[in-house]
């Protein structure tokens, strides 16, 4: 040990040019963490004047839960790490950052433009995004593999929308959205397994395999819906249940900006505004409707201006943070009895509309890219954090190797629990019907309905 130390020593003494030498592990510590202070890049002004001076090493090395670690590599030694330990109380625990401001329809005031972010609600936003993002990429793998069949509609790109609607309403509050439904699934409770296996057709699945990718159901969630823009209708009855029950619940509705072009919508827009329904209406707007961009299949784009006498918002949808605020700006007016709301989140989806749209024959790939260099909402949300010393690059790796973990652990459940059994094909048809025989030939005329 002794040894050991003397060798750490004599390397942070040739880096720093100081003659000392710690004895002890804790003097080495204090040691490193001057040097680690001296070789720092310095704090944004901003995060410097809201905390607190550092405190001093701990007399031992922090465990993970009660630390973050900074790694430095000794200049005699190519490849080695010393391992420093950084107790929470040295990151900015809350910072204010400026966001784009809304565009408006028929609303006097809007959202604000500066968002408050505590460090915790950083890494959660950041642990949310970045588990739809490798769970969509996943499940891309899967379907090259030829395990993942049928229709399969990937949210990669668009994950500040999911986070930041799911940060801004409550658990009780109801959500219902279109076919491209994996992140919502997610965000509204299911695990990672359970919507693997629900895309491989596993018994495990949340629709025990029989729904797939467009069928997805939890709690207060009523699904992805196959039919375009029909979800929006159902999400004007969600909305007027929790009226007609008081309960000061709302309704998040989604479509895309392929299915603002439907009748149906402007239908349920009207009664919506006649009964003043507590329905959030939102257009997650991906820049194209199949292969189709906005300017080719729509008159106006301004999706938010849609509902005519309904108010509306337009929002940077990469932006978690102004999803968030604008969601409960949203919110707050549906509570309030003021009646519906439109919001148009500007969003992209990296991926072509489904798995059998490669995405770039009606788009560049130069494109795609500029969008994930500049307006990453997964990037664009870590470099806020990292330039206000929110949390440091080590912690957020190690973040993203316990996603890896998880999601590659959901995989092999996904692939090995066994499909459902024939037998079970028609059951839950309905919800408390007694047996039914489901007509047809044989085999399936032998099939029971089993609630």
């Amino acid at each position: 040990m002794k040894t050991m130390l003397a060798i750490i020593s004599n390397a942070l003494c040739r880096m720093t040019g100081r003659n000392a030498g710690a004895q002890t592990v804790s003097e080495l510590l204090t040691d490193l963490s001057e040097f680690v202070d001296l070789t720092s890049p310095a704090a944004p002004a901003s995060a410097q004047t809201q905390r607190l001076p550092p405190k001093p090493p701990p007399t031992a090395v922090s465990t993970r839960a009660a630390s973050a670690l900074l790694v430095s590599g000794c200049a005699d030694r190519p490849g080695a790490r010393v391992v420093v330990s950084r107790s929470f109380a040295d990151f900015t625990p809350q910072a204010t950052f400026d966001i784009k401001k809304c565009d408006l329809h028929r609303l006097e005031e809007g959202p604000p433009v500066k968002a408050e972010l505590t460090r915790e609600q950083g890494l959660q936003y950041y642990r949310t995004m970045q588990t739809v993002r490798r769970m969509e990429l996943k499940a891309d793998q899967l379907y090259k593999q030829k395990i993942i069949r049928g229709f399969c509609h990937l949210y990669d790109g668009q994950e500040a929308c999911a986070a930041g609607i799911e940060a801004a309403i409550n658990p009780s509050d109801h959500l219902i959205t279109a076919y491209r439904a994996h992140g919502y699934t997610y965000t509204r409770g299911v695990s990672v397994k359970e919507i693997l296996a629900e895309l491989t057709g596993r018994r495990g699945g949340v629709a025990k395999g029989k729904g797939g990718s467009m069928h997805m159901y939890a709690p207060h969630f009523y699904g992805g819906n196959g039919i375009v823009g029909a979800q929006v209708p159902l999400g004007a009855g969600i909305a007027l249940a929790c009226q007609y029950q008081g309960n000061n619940q709302v309704c998040v509705t989604l479509y895309g900006d392929g299915a603002a072009n439907q009748g149906q919508l402007f239908e349920s827009y009207n009664m919506a505004a006649l009964w003043k329904l507590p329905c959030i209406f939102i257009c997650e707007n991906n820049k194209y409707g199949m292969g189709t961009s906005v300017e080719r299949a729509a008159a106006s784009t301004d999706y938010y201006k849609r509902g005519d006498f309904i108010p509306g918002l337009r929002v940077d949808g990469m932006d978690v943070l102004c999803v968030r605020e604008a969601a409960q700006f949203a919110a707050d007016h549906c509570r309030a009895g003021k009646g519906p709301i439109i919001m148009e989140l500007q969003t992209y989806r990296y991926h072509g509309h489904s798995m059998s749209d490669p995405g770039v024959s009606y788009r560049t790939r130069e494109e795609i890219q500029e969008v994930r260099s500049k307006s990453d909402p997964i990037s664009m949300l870590k470099e806020r954090m990292l330039s206000h010393n929110m949390a440091s690059v080590e912690e957020f790796k190690e973040i993203d190797i316990e996603i890896r973990k998880q999601v590659e652990e959901a995989t092999q459940f996904a692939t090995s629990d066994p499909e459902p059994p024939l037998e079970e094909l028609c059951n839950h048809i309905f919800s408390n019907n007694p047996l039914l025989e489901v007509r047809g030939t044989n085999p399936w005329s032998k099939l029971k309905s089993v609630s």
